[in-house]
């Protein structure tokens, strides 16, 4: 049953070419056939059911959407970005790749200096101009990832940090394989003093085994380690980064969620990436390792027994409505999350006597979303009226909360000033302390590019040369033509 044609890529001339969407035995299939290269096809949704239930928190915003524009519209999505006119969602996080170098070789990167054999590090004057430039948008950018290759090589990482934090992002994190922290606190601290707020850490499973397969290396230690050290240097926010492969640690997400919930008090998170594959991939291959967010939901709801189930999960434009509400309370525009449904999924579940408790399990979510969505227009007009709906929103939100259910000590109260950023900072943190953030994040590869998706994307790459490009459109067109640009000739060094 065909559900919708779309745009996408022929993965070996990039080329954009036609797509079709279709429901086959209870699947979501990308199929698309290149004029030159042949036919193509890929698993875009594993579960049809929970494909339908994304879809209903579609968000169709209007061209131009995204808050600024730096290219115009010439050669059509997506070799005009970025942002062009045709782009719909703001920055909700942004990335800047320091470099290109590692000290890692793993099989699965896409960004590996000793591969390309060039170096790319733009410089500071180039970071500051990429910063200034996100925070210009409206809504202003309000978080921040250095990530790479290894942003902790680079010579000047802590000092990128603090201009990061002086130039006003409210959250600055780092995307590590950990070596660096694993083998000094001191660094760890020195970047908790700098305004590192979260460590995104690459972690791939609680043994050695996926650590060799994904990375050429057993990594377990190192990122125990660095976890340990990140604690001791008082960064309190890590969230763990597995990226998952079907055959490879499919087996262990249960055993990552329980690791992580035996450490509530620095893991924030487990942020799942399921694999993608740039450049030219085996065809057998890619489809036996291809795993979608369906796949992990379905996983983590077998290898937890239950206790978190696939119905405790919403897509990123689930949440659209605490935004809107935020802005209407703020009066300031804020970044709304009008992502695509099917870019990525999450929940958030407690630890009780040991076992996962979904918030789903004692809160309505989707009635508190309603409300919100409902209450935005009346909150804006002026203070009486907001006083009032303060008032009425305390109160409400006591009805959508189940307190016989919910665990000891979680006051919704303290839930509502973390969600609609009214309460005290200390309100926040409380939260965080009780609660784990499970998400799923599937960035595009050439093989399921869907053009619908790169023009609803919020995670955004700035560049040297004044842009800001979607997350999937960068990795599979726009890098190589980006670094090479603004690169030098790389030796390798000596041992």
């Amino acid at each position: 049953m065909e559900l919708k044609k779309t745009k996408s890529l022929c993965p070996q001339c990039l080329k954009v070419i036609d797509a079709e969407l279709f429901e086959q035995d209870g699947k979501i299939l990308m199929k698309k056939r290149c004029p030159e290269h042949g036919e193509f096809d890929d698993v875009y949704w594993s579960d049809a059911d929970l494909y339908h239930k994304f879809e209903n928190y579609h968000f169709e915003a209007d061209e131009g959407d995204a808050g600024i524009q730096t290219t115009m519209r010439e050669k059509g999505c997506p070799f005009d970005c970025g942002l062009c006119p045709e782009h719909r969602s703001s920055t909700m996080l942004a990335l800047i790749d320091l470099t290109n170098r590692c000290n890692q070789h793993c099989p699965t990167c896409f960004a590996n200096a000793a591969v390309a054999g060039y170096l790319y590090e733009p410089t500071m004057e180039q970071l500051i101009a990429m910063m200034k430039l996100l925070r210009s948008e409206v809504p202003p950018c309000p978080a921040i990832q250095f990530a790479g290759g290894e942003p902790t090589v680079r010579e000047n990482f802590v000092e990128i940090v603090r201009t990061a934090r002086e130039l006003g992002f409210s959250h600055i994190q780092v995307a590590t394989n950990g070596i660096a922290m694993s083998k000094s606190v001191e660094f760890c601290h020195a970047l908790k003093e700098a305004g590192l707020h979260t460590v995104y850490l690459q972690f791939d499973g609680v043994t050695d085994a996926p650590y060799e397969k994904l990375r050429g290396i057993p990594a377990l230690k190192t990122k125990l380690q660095a976890i340990e050290n990140c604690w001791a240097g008082e960064i309190k926010s890590v969230v763990l980064v597995p990226t998952l492969a079907r055959g490879v640690n499919d087996d262990q997400i249960g055993d990552i969620m329980r690791f992580a919930a035996t450490k509530l008090h620095i893991i924030k998170g487990v942020n799942v990436q399921p694999i993608s594959f740039e450049g030219r991939v085996d065809d057998a291959e890619r489809k036996r390792m291809r795993i979608t967010i369906p796949d992990f939901i379905r996983l983590l709801e077998e290898q937890t027994n239950g206790e978190i189930p696939a119905e405790s999960f919403y897509p990123v434009p689930f949440v659209l409505p605490v935004s809107q509400f935020v802005e209407a309370w703020k009066q300031v525009p804020q970044v709304e999350f009008t992502v695509h449904p099917h870019c990525g999924a999450a929940t958030y579940v407690f630890v009780v006597d040991g076992k996962f408790v979904p918030i789903t399990d004692f809160m309505d979510v989707e009635g508190f979303m309603e409300f919100l969505k409902e209450n935005a227009e009346e909150t804006s007009r002026g203070r009486i009226r907001k006083l009032r709906a303060t008032a009425g929103l305390f109160s409400a939100l006591r009805k959508f909360v189940d307190r016989e259910v919910a665990p000891e000590g979680f006051d919704p109260l303290k839930l509502l000033a973390n969600i609609l950023g009214i309460g005290t900072r200390e309100a926040v943190a409380e939260f965080h302390r009780q609660a784990l953030f499970i998400g799923a994040m599937h960035f595009m590869d050439p093989y399921n590019y869907d053009m619908d998706r790169v023009k609803r994307c919020g995670i955004h790459y700035a560049t040297p040369d004044g842009r800001i490009i979607p997350f999937c459109s960068y990795n599979a067109i726009h890098r190589p033509l980006v670094e090479r640009a603004f690169s030098q000739p790389y030796h390798t060094p000596k041992e």
